[in-house]
């Protein structure tokens, strides 16, 4: 099968594409590389690499008449480049997802849109299903601008399938993590390794006790293609995540205790990290009952291994880095 992945390149995308090849597809991959890394696909091969962006109108037209499925993971993502770049986040979001949906439509190609648990908005539940309210915050707060446009792209996606039959299926990521993921914009889970192999404090924001539950991007992976091999499924929206929940400052101590650092937790308030205003979830947690009845997705990696993986990831990074000529 032909196949394109739209931000191919990056940490959840390279994942996908390296299944993808594997499994003998032909894979096409579409990428500025704003968030995304070449270094992250250079190993696989075969792939073939179109560095533009899903604005691009042509292009996507282009690439998306060579294939017969495509995979839009596409999107601004990490809460401190939704903070300071709202206007970016949400034409990428919006239109560049508007932009897949009518090409695929055009060709009429089967079409796996990835949304985020973002769009729970801060609803008081600490299991969300599919068909729950959501309950976003103002427009006033830059914050929420990320979960809206996700949210408008899933009421778009739906639209082309109820006026026009358009094979499309919608997921909701609950916090995939794994190698490669980097802690560059606001990703916890990398971002702690990092300062505990340096032995620096891990910062912790809030007061620490949110909880959050962590996929593994090899769990993640073969959920998406379990998917887009149904399209019996089409016009329908699951949660991919786990259902293992965590505290922030929980993870912080678990991080130390398996990397063995020296470091210690610093707590640290929202206002300094993302501004005045910002606002958290105390909890999120996926149903999982949707997709499980669905393809039989059921997560195998736990929290710790899940830590050691990237642990190891981010030290065979950190030891790669030129080190400065020592006199």
């Amino acid at each position: 099968m032909k196949a394109l992945v739209t931000c191919g390149a990056g940490f959840i995308g390279s994942h996908l594409c390296e299944a993808l090849v594997a499994q003998g597809d032909q894979v096409f991959v579409l990428d500025d590389l704003s968030t995304g890394r070449f270094e992250n696909i250079e190993h696989i091969k075969g792939l073939t690499c179109v560095i533009d962006s899903t604005l691009n109108q042509e292009i996507v037209r282009d690439l998306v008449r060579e294939v017969e499925v495509v995979y839009h993971l596409a999107a601004t993502v990490g809460v401190q480049l939704v903070v300071n770049e709202p206007i970016r986040t949400i034409v990428n979001n919006i239109r560049g997802t508007e932009t897949v949906l009518e090409e695929t439509c055009r060709y009429r190609r089967n079409l796996l849109i990835t949304s985020t648990s973002e769009v729970y908005g801060k609803g008081m539940r600490k299991v969300f299903h599919e068909g729950d309210d959501a309950v976003i915050g103002p427009t006033t707060r830059t914050r929420w601008c990320y979960a809206a446009s996700k949210a408008i792209d899933e009421f778009l996606a739906l639209a082309y399938w109820y006026e026009k039959r358009h094979p499309v299926i919608i997921v909701r990521l609950f916090n995939t993590v794994g190698p490669r993921q980097t802690g560059r914009y606001g990703m916890v889970i990398p971002r702690f390794v990092s300062q505990a192999l340096r032995n620096d404090p891990l910062t912790v924001y809030g007061d620490g006790k949110q909880t959050r539950c962590f996929a593994y991007v090899g769990d993640v992976v073969p959920a998406l293609k379990g998917l887009m091999a149904r399209p019996d499924l089409s016009g329908e929206v699951f949660n991919i995540g786990t259902t293992e929940s965590v505290t922030m400052e929980d993870l912080a101590r678990r991080v130390i205790e398996r990397t063995g650092s020296a470091s210690g937790i610093s707590y640290v308030p929202y206002d300094q990290v993302y501004g005045p205003g910002y606002e958290d979830m105390r909890h999120r947690a996926p149903s999982l009952d949707k997709i499980k009845n669905a393809i039989g997705y059921q997560p195998q990696t736990s929290l710790n291994q899940i830590l050691d993986a990237v642990i190891q990831d981010i030290r065979r990074r950190m030891s790669s880095v030129p080190q400065e000529p020592v006199c």
